[in-house]
């Protein structure tokens, strides 16, 4: 397959990628939860999931962001891509970092934040390594 002909389907296949990634987690939730006996609450997830799918597919056909998400992008999108992947980044931290202090107030071990902290701290690390080598 040529490069070009390559940029082609991935850019026809894009669109379509983000309700079935939607469509696949509500399936493992769906599986997670009846291994764990919460049938109902897995059906619950699933729904979800495939509405929110749903959406994207019908309300995304002409939303500009939409596009942009999904692989149609320029450089303002790819600046604006970074920017909210960093601000994710920041916001899931502070987060677990307020249930890592929750649950030491509590009394308990403060597991999983802990553990998704060390995971943060060691990516960050890893990835400012690899940058400064590549860039």
């Amino acid at each position: 397959m040529s490069m070009t002909t390559r940029r082609v389907a991935d850019k026809a296949a894009a669109p379509r990628s983000i309700p079935l990634f939607f469509l696949g987690v509500g399936i493992v939730c769906l599986v997670a939860a009846t291994v764990g006996g919460r049938p109902g609450l897995g059906l619950l997830m699933l729904g979800s999931a495939a509405v929110c799918g749903l959406a994207l597919v019908l309300l995304g056909r002409r939303s500009e962001t939409y596009r942009g998400v999904t692989g149609e992008t320029d450089e303002r999108f790819a600046l604006m891509g970074r920017s909210a992947w960093a601000t994710t980044g920041v916001v899931l931290t502070v987060a677990n970092l307020g249930g890592l202090i929750g649950e030491l107030v509590a009394g308990r071990s403060g597991s999983p934040f802990s553990w998704l902290m060390g995971l943060a701290a060691v990516s960050y690390v890893s990835c400012v390594g690899v940058l400064r080598q590549r860039l």
